[in-house]
């Protein structure tokens, strides 16, 4: 049966198999939630990793979070399970992912090195990206990953800028991404919450929060008070709140 077609009380059913020893129920779960694991990877690409390679440290990530899923948790396992995914993606990433450049990179970087030699040497002067991503028959941005895959390996407390404040470095960048996933992940957990909601809770929602209507607007848009609007939002909300959290 489609992962999709479950209830949630089957899918918590294949959970506590697993997390018992069922491997038949482990694979059927990651069989079935690769497509969550290839959405994730996909915003972790052109970053000097092969897309499998990604696919499997991903799938660990889902792994994972199938033996530490609480089934106690008031949540869907893919909510709980994308943070684990992406997790274990950039942690391979920046512990493994700088010196683990694919065979493919390094080889167009052996070119281009090449071929810039060779412009240097009969023209005199400097080729430009442009120039060398023509003569490889490769796209520009092809070019400038497998030129950036090689360069030196950089400490998380390497100075990224200088100013006359404090200097900035690397882990500074790396914990602002963080926030930026942690944003990411919000948006996942909200769009999953919204789903259980009755049609009418989550029209109401959309209407106020992504449309931006007044309590008034909707309302009339619905054909009851606004008084009634604002029982039914603070409902909705006192219930996404405790889901939430």
């Amino acid at each position: 049966m489609d992962w999709l077609e479950l209830s949630q009380e089957e899918i918590i059913d294949y959970i506590k198999k697993a997390q018992n020893g069922d491997t038949d129920a482990e694979n059927y779960i990651v069989s079935q939630n690769l497509g969550l694991v290839r959405s994730v990877v996909k915003r972790f690409l052109n970053r000097g990793c092969e897309y499998e390679d990604l696919v499997q440290i991903g799938s660990i990530g889902l792994l994972k979070a199938i033996k530490k899923f609480d089934t106690s948790y008031n949540v869907r396992f893919s909510t709980y399970a994308i943070p684990m995914i992406i997790g274990e993606i950039k942690r391979f990433l920046r512990d493994d992912g700088i010196i683990k450049v694919s065979r493919s990179l390094k080889e167009i970087a052996i070119k281009a090195n090449a071929c810039k030699e060779n412009i240097e040497k009969n023209y005199g002067r400097e080729p430009t990206i442009s120039e060398i991503a023509a003569e490889l028959d490769i796209p520009a941005e092809d070019l400038i990953m497998a030129m950036d895959s090689l360069n030196s390996i950089q400490s998380l407390y390497d100075v990224i800028h200088q100013d006359d404040s404090s200097p900035v470095l690397l882990i500074d960048k790396i914990q602002n991404e963080n926030l930026e996933d942690s944003g990411l992940i919000d948006k996942i957990a909200l769009r999953e919450m919204l789903a259980t909601l009755e049609p009418r809770e989550r029209q109401i929602i959309i209407l106020r929060y992504f449309n931006e209507k007044t309590q008034c607007q909707v309302a009339e848009m619905l054909g009851i008070s606004q008084v009634q609007v604002s029982r039914i939002e603070k409902k909705i909300l006192d219930k996404l709140r405790k889901r939430l959290t």
